[in-house]
């Protein structure tokens, strides 16, 4: 009989200039510096074929990720709010960087059977993806200027001068959108998107982007992604608050929400968008219905590889 070998699991707290480890045959946690020098060279001490957990953070958990990924170890990136609610569940008194990396593994080790592994982004993504989360800080900046200084007189003139210099940002970073999709043959895939009704070159473009992070089974699992599927809190006869889970790109759904506002007053989704505002759902519930539909169809279109039909998805809108 065949003994099965236990892989060793690794925790790892990420900061900007720091990881902390903890490898669950060690009493002891590791500290280096969070650089490719000193991640290349802890790697090269570190047993073949680990399972590690890493937190998420931002971006500085990236540079560990891949070259560990590199090495053939199976990684799993963790996000805070899980480890979060793992802490307290478990009666997790403290945190700190030591008992973050600590949990971590004890997490991994618990619940491995249920993680998806990492896995590379193609590279297409991760350039989009940087694009848009830029062009997000931009309009965010842009509008907050706006209301801000725009009651103003004395520095109408200033403000209008800044507001034209981001403009033109914004133009040159929907340019390189526009060219790194074509090089990386996404063209067709965004005019699929693009024809449906309230949906725009950026929404498109970010659509396009959330589809190309893996291969999602189903429309459910593509919703998931982006977070835009349903929290349910229930017990016994009591029926808690549906809540978005938003664990997905917050910029996605920004997008997804104002492509739903516009498609709201256009033929194709009125009688969709009308049909939950006379149940007596909210404007904003029923706009999130509406762009997780919006979201569907761009994922069935992109997974089939067809064109849009509006006048199908009409007639699917006005059933019962």
């Amino acid at each position: 009989m065949t003994m099965q070998v236990r892989r060793p699991v690794v925790g790892i707290d990420v900061a900007k200039d720091e990881l902390v480890i903890h490898q669950d045959d060690s009493k002891h946690p590791l500290m280096i510096e969070n650089s490719p020098a000193a991640i290349r060279q802890w790697l090269a001490h570190l047993p073949t074929e680990c399972d590690i957990a890493i937190e998420a953070t931002s971006t500085y958990h990236m540079e560990v990720t891949e070259r560990a990924h590199a090495r053939g170890h199976q990684v799993y990136v963790i996000d805070g709010y899980r480890l979060k609610n793992y802490r307290e569940g478990v009666g997790g008194r403290a945190k700190t960087d030591v008992t973050d990396a600590q949990l971590l593994a004890r997490y991994l080790s618990k619940e491995k059977e249920e993680l998806r592994q990492w896995t590379p982004p193609p590279k297409a993504y991760r350039l989009l993806q940087s694009l848009l989360r830029r062009r997000a800080a931009l309009v965010k900046a842009r509008t907050a200027l706006r209301q801000s200084l725009g009651g103003e007189p004395v520095l109408k003139h200033i403000l209008q001068s800044t507001i034209k210099q981001m403009d033109r940002i914004d133009r040159l970073i929907q340019q390189y959108l526009g060219a790194a999709l074509k090089a990386a043959g996404l063209s067709a895939d965004v005019q699929r998107c693009r024809a449906i009704d309230g949906v725009g070159d950026i929404t498109a473009a970010a659509l396009v982007m959330a589809f190309l992070r893996g291969d999602f089974r189903n429309s459910d699992a593509f919703i998931a992604f982006l977070g835009l599927d349903v929290r349910v809190r229930d017990s016994g006869k009591s029926r808690g608050k549906r809540k978005l889970t938003k664990k997905g790109d917050s910029e996605v759904r920004r997008l997804l929400h104002c492509a739903a506002m516009s498609a709201s007053r256009q033929p194709t989704w009125a009688a969709f968008y009308q049909r939950y505002r006379e149940r007596g759902l909210k404007t904003t519930q029923a706009l999130v219905i509406l762009a997780r539909k919006i979201a569907r169809v761009a994922f069935t279109l992109m997974k089939r590889q067809e064109q849009y039909c509006p006048a199908m998805l009409f007639e699917t809108c006005r059933a019962p």
